[in-house]
């Protein structure tokens, strides 16, 4: 397996019980990201559909609802499934991730089956894709300044004009873009989506710098089945009222595909 796929997996450990190894290298400040927890949850959903029902009519996580608890520390976690339902063209699974007898987040998943469909309709502001990869610069912070190994990893390639995370100084516009690359050329499946969804730098940054933003819900819903090669998101903050912000995330595949949105509600601290 190649490295993300790797560090996001999930090994059986019993009826409907998984085991999993938060890797240090995709955390925050020591923190592990929002998208890598959801990812690891979303395996152990598609394992225990697969598992429950002896066939895998739905192998890819359409949509992913999760509370994040507490944030658990790199090293083993445990994770326990429960199949809800299963349908003819859906199958819910919650999914729940302890670490040292404690709580750290809990999802729920809707699974079925992706393509590489087509928009039949969507809303006239449907946000630009913007800028090409090609007229992207790779961004990776330094790690005595800020400790975020994750950018060590994932690609991420920055738009040009995003002076807030290059030069501190935000535009007030609560906007970041970037395309992301997995390690090793790793495409991008739909359980991966989840981590493009949730990369990029918080969005607030852009209207004034800030410390570390946890997520306290997230939910990612993938469109379709992404074309090989990187992705690019855009991750707009929509409102930013006392310490508590939301963003939402959009995210297109090479051929410029919508592939994922996201929306999240995080907690915000202001330097």
């Amino acid at each position: 397996m190649s490295e993300y796929a790797d560090v996001s997996a999930v090994t059986p450990c019993g009826d409907h019980l998984w085991t999993a190894e938060i890797d240090p290298g995709w955390t925050i400040l020591g923190n592990p990201n929002g998208g890598y927890l959801q990812t690891i949850m979303a395996r152990a959903a598609v394992a225990d559909a697969e598992e429950s029902t002896d066939e895998a009519t739905h192998p890819h996580t359409v949509a992913a609802s999760t509370h994040f608890l507490r944030s658990p520390r790199p090293g083993r976690v445990e994770l326990t499934s429960e199949l809800m339902r299963a349908g003819r063209t859906t199958t819910q699974v919650r999914v729940r991730m302890s670490q040292n007898g404690q709580i750290t987040g809990e999802s729920l998943f809707t699974l079925g089956r992706l393509t590489e469909a087509d928009i039949d309709w969507s809303t006239r502001n449907l946000p630009d894709p913007g800028a090409p990869f090609a007229d992207c610069t790779r961004f990776t912070p330094p790690r005595e300044q800020f400790p975020v190994e994750i950018f060590h990893h994932a690609g991420l390639h920055l738009h040009p004009g995003q002076t807030a995370l290059t030069e501190g100084k935000p535009r007030g516009l609560g906007e970041v873009r970037a395309w992301v690359e997995l390690p090793d050329g790793e495409d991008f499946t739909p359980e991966s989506l989840l981590l493009a969804a949730d990369l990029l730098p918080p969005a607030p940054f852009d209207v004034k710098p800030g410390g570390w933003v946890p997520t306290i819900e997230l939910s990612t819903y993938i469109r379709a089945v992404p074309v090989p090669g990187p992705v690019n998101v855009l991750l707009t903050a929509n409102l930013i009222q006392g310490d508590r912000v939301d963003e939402s995330a959009t995210v297109w595949d090479s051929a410029g595909n919508l592939v994922a949105q996201s929306h999240q509600f995080a907690g915000i601290r202001f330097s």
